[in-house]
């Protein structure tokens, strides 16, 4: 694992002036509409890139652009330094499962499948959300792979209430994603977000007695975001040590939304059909 999946278990503060904050938080009425800020910057930063990435441009490009939008709207690039990352987005492309560094070098072609991670700091809460990309025509496998990708990103959603649990929607992403012949990469997982850009509690896509069955609470943020794999889950890091690429080269595709635990269900806050 890299810093950023030894992290979803191990939150560490962005700003670092301020003490790190430690354990599942439940969020005051107050910081949810924070948080409804920060994720519809993201959300809204996303949707603009979808809509702009065309063959030809590099991943840079679209990094800056992030950072400019994210500032724009008075917030700040969560990812940017940390940990010494340099990118406002983390860009990963075809078999680059997640953490691709923006770089000039790197030109999107078409029938690339595009992974584009990003979050917004807002008055002191974060935003944090995943799309994957089909730029240009891209094969039936992978427009295949990217619709059961967003399916079971969703698959997973619906599981959330006050009173689930955390493997109830594990489980429901795993059987999705086994049922359509793909695999779950099992070395990143999910996280609660919120002062932190990782919190607790882990939130796995799969089913494991390796963390607690935590139970979901009114008022607990989770990102959510399942990776999936056309071949092997497995993965390993490149020279950089952020890019994780698949093993055997397979493509890989990943969606991620920042969903508020309410009494009855959830509520999406990085939802790009509300901005």
């Amino acid at each position: 694992m890299n810093i950023f999946s030894n992290l979803l278990s191990q939150p560490v503060k962005v700003t670092p002036a301020k003490k790190q904050r430690r354990g599942i938080e439940i969020k005051s009425p107050r910081e949810i509409d924070i948080m409804r800020q920060s994720a519809k910057i993201v959300a809204t930063v996303l949707k603009e890139i979808s809509a702009l990435v065309k063959p030809g441009m590099t991943t840079a490009d679209l990094d800056a652009y992030a950072e400019k939008r994210i500032r724009e709207m008075d917030a700040t690039p969560s990812f940017k330094g940390y940990h010494g990352f340099t990118g406002s987005i983390c860009s990963s492309i075809n078999n680059e499962v997640v953490h691709g560094i923006p770089s000039p070098k790197k030109v999107i072609r078409a029938g690339d499948v595009l992974k584009v991670d990003t979050g917004a700091y807002y008055q002191g809460f974060h935003g944090d959300s995943c799309i994957t990309i089909a730029v240009g025509e891209v094969t039936p496998e992978a427009a295949n792979l990217i619709r059961v990708a967003e399916e079971a990103l969703y698959k997973g959603i619906e599981q959330v209430k006050a009173g689930a649990y955390l493997l109830d929607l594990a489980g429901a992403i795993e059987d999705h994603v086994k049922a359509n012949g793909y695999s779950v990469v099992e070395e990143f997982t999910g996280h609660g977000v919120g002062r932190n850009l990782h919190e607790e509690p882990s939130v796995f896509n799969f089913r494991t007695r390796d963390m607690p069955n935590v139970k979901l609470r009114a008022g607990m943020t989770l990102a959510i975001e399942p990776i999936l794999n056309a071949g092997s889950k497995h993965t390993r890091t490149l020279a950089d040590r952020w890019t994780a690429v698949t093993v055997d080269n397979s493509l890989s595709a990943q969606f991620e939304h920042t969903v508020l635990v309410t009494e009855t269900g959830y509520e999406i806050l990085t939802d790009r059909t509300k901005v």
